[in-house]
């Protein structure tokens, strides 16, 4: 599944840029589908920023996927490398649940236009249901389904309430 998602924000783009990348924790008011993330590691070498951060969503899992899906599929870890000489954050997504079996990944790019900032996040999320372990192989391929299409859903809508966040919390604190 391909993830592909463009929000403008009314910014410049290093105050953007800098609040997605520094403020991440202070940005959980403003997400409702984000109960909490911590910050696991941070390190600055060769111009790079590497973090590792603990997320934790929010919402409810459909009634469908819910024998399938449990409280633990809210959970992920994030691995980004942030680089300011292009404006570029590299990511990449593991799950908590179906570990072996998810893989989630891709850049955003932080853009100017005319005083504004657009940011183009593109990815690809990929379930390989051989890998899907517990369960009876006949129905890993109708689990990679529900897994896939829940965290479809998800993803989105996370990519702009978190663009949407950080738009509320300049409006809020315009010097970040």
């Amino acid at each position: 599944m391909n993830i592909s998602n463009n929000t403008s924000i009314p910014f410049a783009r290093s105050l953007v840029y800098a609040t997605f990348r520094d403020k991440l924790v202070e940005l959980v008011p403003y997400m409702p589908n984000v109960r909490d993330i911590k910050v696991k590691s941070r390190r600055e070498e060769d111009g790079q920023i590497y973090c590792v951060n603990e997320w934790h969503g929010g919402g409810e899992i459909p009634m469908a996927a819910r024998a399938i899906l449990s409280e633990e599929m809210l959970s992920w870890t994030e691995y980004n490398t942030w680089k300011g000489e292009d404006f570029t954050l590299e990511w990449s997504i593991e799950t908590h649940a179906f570990t072996e079996a998810v893989r989630c990944a891709g850049i955003n790019r932080f853009l100017e236009n005319n005083g504004n900032t657009v940011i183009e996040s593109r990815g690809q999320l990929i379930i390989d249901p051989k890998e899907i372990k517990g369960v009876p192989q006949f129905l890993t391929g109708q689990i990679a389904r529900v897994v896939e299409d829940f965290l479809g859903q998800k993803i989105k809508p996370n990519l702009l309430q978190m663009s949407e966040g950080v738009r509320k919390y300049l409006q809020q604190n315009p010097t970040g």
